[in-house]
């Protein structure tokens, strides 16, 4: 049974950092592309930033660019999704999502219909 789950949300003041983890289960994570998105209250669901496999190659949001930072360790199966320099706008409910990487390669994975494995969601609240 394949499992997303992430952590590491929490309450930071403008300013601040937080890092998010993903542990995955139940599928080749080394086979798989990873996806950050983020739903606001009121917001369509938008990705964050994007991790390849085989070269670890990374794409963000213009929104997020220079301040996020996204990674993978193999060896735990986990994604990471650091954010550095948080803004009240930042605040929503961070999730993390898996699809082929092959696919990716192929196709572009930056839209949430694009993958097939999601997490539950962690809430990252950023105050002013």
């Amino acid at each position: 049974e394949v499992h997303l789950v992430e952590s590491g949300g929490g309450l930071v003041q403008a300013g601040g950092s937080l890092r998010l983890s993903c542990v995955t289960s139940g599928f080749p994570f080394d086979e798989y592309a990873i996806g950050w998105f983020r739903q606001a209250p009121g917001k369509e669901r938008e990705g964050v930033s994007f991790i390849g496999t085989k070269d670890g190659s990374t794409t963000s949001s213009d929104s997020v660019k220079g301040r996020f930072t996204i990674s993978r360790d193999h060896a735990k199966k986990t994604a990471y999704l650091q954010m550095d320099n948080l803004k009240p706008e930042d605040t929503a409910v961070y999730t993390c999502a898996a699809q082929l990487d092959y696919y990716c390669s192929a196709y572009g994975c930056y839209q949430p219909d694009d993958y097939d494995y999601w997490g539950q969601g962690t809430q990252v609240t950023v105050s002013s």
